[in-house]
């Protein structure tokens, strides 16, 4: 494949992807007189065609069920019916995995990315979650505080919308809220059983509009969120960010475009990235006078170190060594249970906001040295007579077999079942990483990732603790567990299975031990900026999403700044 000879034109801002921080990169940019040129990796995005929120499950060819009659809810039936392009696998684009671990890494290859379909729960970090190594001495602090991300929180929820309380939990702070919409009945039997066992359960916050704003109207309860939204009810940031963009004139997008590596100059500045055109297969440059990756943590971290020159030997912008490092994951464990005593209730459509209305924020902080296990998780709750789905009766039919003993056994436990699934705070380790496979390539000719992963002891107890809380709620509500099925003695998910790897290239005060500056700019590489997941310290419980969208914002006027004075 011959490389193209780079065109005259030097593009002002080009950013690498189009998710929630590229997203944002391009709103914010863009509303500042910024001219951006943004490459996706997939193709362009058209919610009436690609979004499926309304169409019945039974509908999906072979109600789900692959070619192959592979059980249902396999990742490849779970990428066909939730996503728009992407999935744990994705032909001609391997990743490979280090002896001895476990890694599942799900990537989306289209505009908006994952946005367009992830569980919009909207959390801010805390204080503490900040300075963690100030509360127990275990990772790393940021170089910035609560206090320097609180104003982009606040931008951020004002655009996107959030729904919420004012609550005064100071590991849970308040946000810019939208009314919540009210409890269903299984959340109100739940929210009784955690209070009797002292735990808070407070009104979710969740990326999803119950009032209309800027010209998105309100959720219509169709509970498909996971699907898409074609009203653009919820945040994606297709819909929210990257089209109001486009119609500013000051956005072009060059879809189907695949980042390959970046070019610097003799003075350590981005000259250039080079990029797979798809479509023809051929190499492409643009010019540009400030790049910003936002790729995802672990895309990101594959573009530096595939960036290798006379001068960033290890990879572009990777003096300190830590890219790829230190990369982590929410921890997971999740147990369901059968309650008798919602047995026989009037069926009621309980679909609602795309999920749980309540969740339970973290309530151990004060009480952490007697848990025997550092920081936190909270809990998201599941159940209702919503929509079935794919495979939602799966059990029952390997119990029931067929014909009428099922469709008994069906209706009689429709409604009964309650879920709850704990996403815990993982504490970065030196067992944990990613690199370039010497020896694979993807179908465009590009080195792959090797992930390396490891949960601690930190990690594991926390589970316990998550499976103890959860059969005492059980137990509490008169509820039978299911379960779980473990993967090892504590039943903890698979790295990256929880989609929140964060942390490749993370910021810090010094070049020696990070890559990055409080700015998302890299300290090697004054016009290179890294917007996503991978400037992460550290992952707390909460979903890193929101907290993406407000360092985007806040790096994005920073280097819009730093652009108006000549220093970029």
């Amino acid at each position: 494949m011959a490389r193209l000879q780079p065109t005259p034109e030097i593009h002002d801002v080009v950013v690498i992807s189009s998710g929630a921080g590229g997203g944002t990169v391009a709103h914010v940019l863009t509303g500042l007189g910024v001219q951006v040129t943004l490459l996706e990796a997939g193709p362009m995005l058209d919610p009436y065609r690609d979004f499926k929120e309304h169409q019945w499950p039974y509908d999906v060819d072979h109600r789900g069920a692959n070619e192959d009659g592979s059980r249902y809810l396999n990742a490849r039936s779970r990428s066909y019916f939730s996503t728009t392009s992407g999935g744990w696998e994705l032909e001609g684009e391997p990743y490979t995995v280090g002896d001895g671990s476990e890694f599942q890494w799900f990537r989306s290859r289209v505009i908006g990315g994952r946005t367009n379909h992830y569980g919009r729960m909207s959390f801010r970090f805390s204080d503490y979650d900040f300075k963690p190594y100030d509360r127990d001495g275990l990772g790393t602090n940021w170089p910035i505080g609560y206090d320097d991300i609180a104003p982009y929180y606040d931008k951020a929820e004002t655009l996107i919308g959030v729904t919420g309380s004012h609550e005064g939990i100071r590991s849970a702070p308040d946000g810019v809220f939208q009314d919540p919409p009210a409890p269903k009945a299984h959340e109100l039997l739940i929210k009784a059983a955690s209070e009797r066992l002292g735990i808070p359960c407070i009104p979710n916050r969740r990326a999803i509009l119950t009032r209309p704003l800027n010209g998105r109207p309100a959720c219509h309860y169709c509970g498909q969120c996971g699907r898409g939204c074609r009203a653009a009810s919820n945040y994606s940031s297709s819909q929210v960010q990257i089209f109001p963009a486009l119609e500013t004139g000051r956005l072009r997008i060059l879809d189907q475009a695949m980042a390959r590596e970046i070019v610097t100059d003799g003075n350590g500045k981005v000259t250039d990235v080079i990029y797979m055109d798809k479509r023809t297969r051929q190499e492409r440059r643009l010019r540009c006078r400030v790049l910003v990756l936002a790729a995802s943590a672990c895309e990101s971290a594959r573009i530096l170190l595939n960036s290798k020159t006379s001068e960033f030997p290890n990879g572009v912008a990777n003096s300190s060594g830590v890219v790829g490092r230190f990369l982590m994951d929410t921890v997971g464990f999740g147990l369901s249970a059968r309650v008798p005593s919602l047995e026989g209730l009037p069926r009621y459509n309980s679909d609602g906001a795309g999920g749980a209305h309540l969740y339970m924020p973290w309530w151990g902080w004060e009480r952490q040295q007697r848990l025997g296990f550092p920081r936190g998780y909270h809990i998201e709750i599941g159940g209702g007579y919503g929509m079935p789905g794919i495979g939602s009766f799966a059990r029952v039919a390997r119990e029931s077999g067929y014909g009428a003993g099922l469709k008994a056994q069906a209706r009689r436990e429709y409604g009964t079942s309650i879920s709850f699934q704990g996403r815990g705070e993982m504490i970065p380790n030196n067992f944990t990483y990613c690199e370039i496979d010497p020896d694979t390539v993807d179908r465009w000719g590009i080195p792959v990732l090797r992930f390396h992963f490891k949960w601690s002891d930190y990690e594991r107890d926390q589970a316990r603790h998550m499976a103890e809380t959860f059969r005492a709620l059980i137990d509490t509500m008169g509820g039978v567990a299911r379960g779980p099925s473990t993967r090892d003695a504590s039943g903890i998910s698979v790295g990256g299975s929880i989609i929140h790897e964060v942390g490749t290239a993370r910021m810090g005060s010094t070049s020696r031990t990070s890559v990055l500056n409080g700015f998302c700019q890299t300290h090697d590489v004054d016009n290179l900026f890294v917007c996503d997941g991978a400037s992460f310290v550290g992952n707390p419980d909460k979903n890193p999403t929101l907290t993406i969208n407000a360092l985007a914002w806040r790096a994005s006027e920073y280097m819009a700044e730093e652009m108006q004075r000549g220093n970029l």
